[in-house]
């Protein structure tokens, strides 16, 4: 049996290019939104989940609606967070990135990150088709955890708007990673979120 995850970064926000940490989607963020949505009519969800940030509140809630089901629920579990992954193995260029965040930061999100992959990596004696829709950092460390790779490769790993990874979670074999930042569903001028030499 298997546990499908189908992990939607959230739309593009309001003045997202000023780096406010929160905010309504843009019209683009709607666009993204329903475009990812007809992307996935066709999967048999038996639930959806939702970062509580406005951001992605407002993603699901399109989602779910173009997909005519109940709305998702909340969780902490997906809120924006930092991972972590600071360790004797970690590439001394990244000692820059985490310095800007406090020990009591980094020792929250790495709980996060501990507590959602024990939801959501737990085996499941049926099929199930999950939807969680959430942020840039905690996508990278579900990736991360679904390749078997060291805490700090998740830097690096980048999902546009809308882009859609799946992550096949197997009862008695490794998890598999079907798809990473899947932007097929998005024409090129709602591709956002990438480096803007990127966004192809």
């Amino acid at each position: 049996m298997s546990r499908y995850l189908y992990l939607v970064r959230h739309g593009e926000q309001v003045d997202a290019e000023f780096g406010l940490p929160e905010g309504p989607l843009s019209d683009k963020g709607l666009q993204q939104a329903q475009l990812v949505a007809r992307r996935l009519r066709d999967v048999p969800f038996d639930a959806a989940y939702t970062s509580p940030l406005q951001r992605a509140v407002e993603t699901a809630e399109v989602i779910t609606t173009e997909l005519g089901r109940e709305a998702a629920t909340q969780s902490a579990l997906l809120m924006d967070c930092v991972p972590g992954g600071v360790t004797p193995e970690m590439p001394a260029a990244f000692e820059g990135f985490f310095g800007g965040f406090s020990p009591e930061e980094l020792a929250a999100g790495e709980a996060q990150m501990s507590d959602a992959i024990a939801e959501w990596f737990a085996r499941s004696s049926e099929d199930r088709h999950e939807l969680l829709i959430t942020h840039n950092f905690v996508i990278a460390w579900f990736v991360r955890e679904a390749l078997g790779a060291e805490a700090w490769r998740w830097i690096g790993l980048n999902q546009a708007n809308a882009g859609l990874t799946i992550i096949r979670v197997r009862t008695a074999k490794p998890p598999v990673l079907i798809t990473h930042n899947d932007v097929g569903h998005l024409p090129r001028n709602l591709r956002t979120g990438l480096p803007q030499d990127l966004a192809i």
